[in-house]
C-alpha cells in the first residue's frame, strides 16, 4: 500500500481522527487485530491454512545440539596372579 498521495500533515489529521473516534486504549487493540487479518488474507491467498502451517513445523523438529557420548569407565587392570614355584 502506497501513501504517496497523503502528507505528513494528512496523516496526522488521520490519526488525530482515530484517536478521537476509538480512544488510546483501543488504538492498539486495532491494529493488531488489523495487522492479524492482513497476515491471514495473505496466507489465504498462498494457499495456506492453519492445519497445512501446523503439519510443515511437525515435520520438521528443531535438531538437539549435538553432544559427545559419555566415555566408557575405565576398568582397573587386575594383577596377573604370581605362581609361587616349589623347591623340590
Amino acid at each position: 500500500m502506497s501513501f504517496s498521495g497523503l502528507g505528513f500533515g494528512e496523516m496526522v489529521l488521520i490519526f488525530a481522527v482515530l484517536l478521537l473516534l476509538f480512544g488510546a486504549k483501543r488504538l492498539p487493540e486495532l491494529a493488531s487485530g488489523m495487522g492479524r487479518g492482513i497476515r491471514d488474507f495473505k496466507r489465504a491467498l498462498n494457499g495456506l491454512d492453519d492445519a497445512s502451517i501446523q503439519a510443515s513445523q511437525t515435520q520438521t523438529p528443531l535438531q538437539a545440539p549435538q553432544t559427545q557420548p559419555a566415555p566408557a569407565p575405565v576398568q582397573a587392570a587386575q594383577p596377573a596372579p604370581v605362581e609361587t614355584q616349589q623347591q623340590g
